[in-house]
């Protein structure tokens, strides 16, 4: 049976990512899965892409993918992501500061029909940069 790319990927951010549930990370994902994010290096393979997801949440109390929009065709998906979480633990070099952050992405994913086989995400690294205050002062809350 033919798992649609669109299927996969709500899989992929509802159960694995928002959940943080690996069983479904090592069924989903292709063994050879080839994982490019934009806070990190390439991953590859179901354990390499779990390192980082495990990684993202313990600086993310809380961390959430939500999906926007999902645009199919074929084995090939986009998806227009929001990611949000709670900076708990050491991001970008800079310690734990308490702050919600959030920022936008899109996600390009290639399936087999079955398991999802690559996965590029571009998300907007300046903005989360900026909510930790890297590198200028942090940013002062509107009244």
């Amino acid at each position: 049976m033919t798992i649609s790319p669109s299927r996969l990927i709500e899989r992929f951010y509802h159960e694995v990512w928002n959940q943080a549930d690996e069983a479904v990370a090592r069924e989903i994902l292709h063994p050879g899965f080839r994982f490019r994010a934009s806070l990190g290096p390439e991953k590859l393979g179901p354990a390499g892409f779990i390192e980082y997801m495990r990684l993202i949440h313990a600086a993310l109390a809380s961390y959430t993918c939500t999906i926007e929009e999902i645009i199919e065709q074929g084995e090939r998906a986009a998806a227009r992501m929001r990611f949000a979480g709670l900076h708990q633990g050491v991001l970008f070099g800079v310690a734990p500061t308490g702050r919600q952050i959030a920022w936008s992405g899109a996600a390009f994913f290639t399936t087999d029909g079955h398991q999802i086989t690559s996965l590029w995400v571009l998300g907007d690294v300046d903005a989360v940069k900026h909510q930790l205050g890297h590198g200028h002062s942090a940013p002062t809350p509107n009244p």
